[in-house]
């Protein structure tokens, strides 16, 4: 006698690839429709099982068996997932350029792009660091799951076989007759010019849809294409991500952001207090620009500085009409007058030059007195993200001042002046 035995229900259907949940939560229908009830909800980042591919639709199974279906748009790859740890790990170690906030709920993206996966959401008021920018030109998305799907759904396309011809019998039939010979062309008549001659045709205005169409299509191929202003953030549980920069705002106290007149503040930094009774002010270096939309990062940059005699704020150094690129950083320098040297609070900003070429400027910040120390060559980085020139992101500045003249020289050659 043999024993047999069969599952009560259909085995499950085997996997054809895996993806990853892109948004913060992502729902799972039962069928294609938006209207079809949800089963299951899962969380950006976990793993899912591709069992079908239907247009631009995914059949997956999650963890726990349940099976439905979800748009292909909001599912990552896993190479995607490896860069997206990736761009956190470089993201702690960029430098911030000021903290910021948003007055709404905004989303993260993945990519700077307004249709990529948001795997996180920012609530109102909370803070970030702005890390870098990008400008990015508006056009259609196509994820890398998109084109997985595409080529899911391409068919190979099969040769039609040839068909089967019967050879020709070249034997000459019996009722074969041969035919004489052709006879001469006509020769050309003598009015061959008038009959050549045609009268031009009115031609029949375009209608209206027409004329619409052909307007529409001359005006996208002269406009310039529009371009957004994303910003790299770091959120404070590491996380990194793109959002628009227009949708965030430096947390820079209102008593100095008022005087921005008009411009937007692209980052800022703590240049150190000051006590004025028993408040404690400080003083700011900012960065700023006047309008959006451009390849660089600030046109001008101010420090201010708080009077504690007339209880204000008031500009110690300023500089407009530059072109200011990121990464700007604070750090200490070495100041040198004479022959002792000191260190002191210091920053530096990477500008453009009139020729073009791109130099790091180093400062020197002492009380409410800036001074120029340094100015180095400096190459600027493509991505924010590439971590090849991290290192110069915090300079150590080299010991500036004016070479010794003949009286210096000869003081440190005496006896009683020279180290032991």
């Amino acid at each position: 006698m043999a024993m047999t035995s069969c599952s009560d229900g259909p085995q499950p259907a085997s996997a054809i690839g895996e993806a990853f949940a892109g948004p913060v939560t992502l729902l799972i229908r039962q069928d294609l429709s938006l209207k079809s009830p949800v089963v299951a909800t899962v969380k950006h980042g976990e793993q899912l099982e591709v069992l079908s591919v239907r247009r631009r639709f995914m059949r997956v199974r999650v963890a726990r068996g349940v099976e439905g279906w979800c748009d292909s748009e909001k599912l990552l790859t896993s190479e995607q997932m490896g860069r997206l740890r990736a761009v956190a790990e470089a993201a702690a170690k960029l430098p911030s350029q000021g903290e910021a906030t948003v007055f709404d709920a905004r989303n993260v993206h993945t990519e700077p792009h307004r249709l990529s996966p948001s795997f996180l959401m920012l609530k109102e008021e909370e803070r970030f660091h702005v890390l870098g920018h990008r400008l990015v030109a508006r056009g259609p998305y196509v994820s890398e799951v998109t084109k997985m799907v595409e080529n899911a759904n391409a068919a190979p396309t099969r040769k039609k076989p040839a068909r089967a011809t019967k050879p020709k019998d070249r034997r000459k039939r019996e009722d074969d007759v041969e035919l004489p010979p052709m006879p001469p062309a006509p020769g050309v008549p003598p009015n061959w010019r008038e009959l050549s001659f045609r009268a031009p045709l009115e031609e029949a205005p375009p209608k209206k849809e027409e004329r619409s169409a052909l307007s529409m299509l001359i005006r996208q191929q002269q406009e310039p294409p529009k371009f957004e202003d994303w910003s790299l953030i770091r959120a404070k549980d590491g996380r990194a991500g793109w959002i628009l920069t227009r949708t965030l705002t430096m947390t820079i106290p209102d008593d100095v952001s008022r005087y921005a007149e008009g411009h937007r503040i692209t980052s800022w930094f703590d240049l150190g207090d000051v006590q004025d009774g028993e408040t404690v002010k400080k003083h700011y270096l900012w960065t700023t620009i006047a309008k959006g939309g451009e390849p660089y990062e600030f046109d001008g940059f101010r420090i201010f500085v708080y009077n504690a005699r007339r209880h204000r704020y008031e500009t110690g150094y300023r500089e407009k009409n530059v072109r200011g690129y990121f990464p700007s950083a604070l750090h200490s320098v070495e100041v040198t007058e004479g022959r002792k040297t000191r260190k002191a609070q210091g920053f530096s900003l990477v500008v453009e030059e009139e020729g073009g070429a791109l130099v790091r400027k180093t400062y020197s910040f002492e009380g409410y007195r800036v001074r120029l120390l340094s100015t180095t060559p400096w190459t600027k980085l493509e991505d924010p993200l590439d971590l090849k020139a991290l290192a110069i992101t915090q300079p150590t500045s080299p010991k500036p001042g004016a070479p010794d003249g003949f009286w210096e020289k000869v003081k440190k050659k005496l006896p009683w002046n020279k180290k032991s």
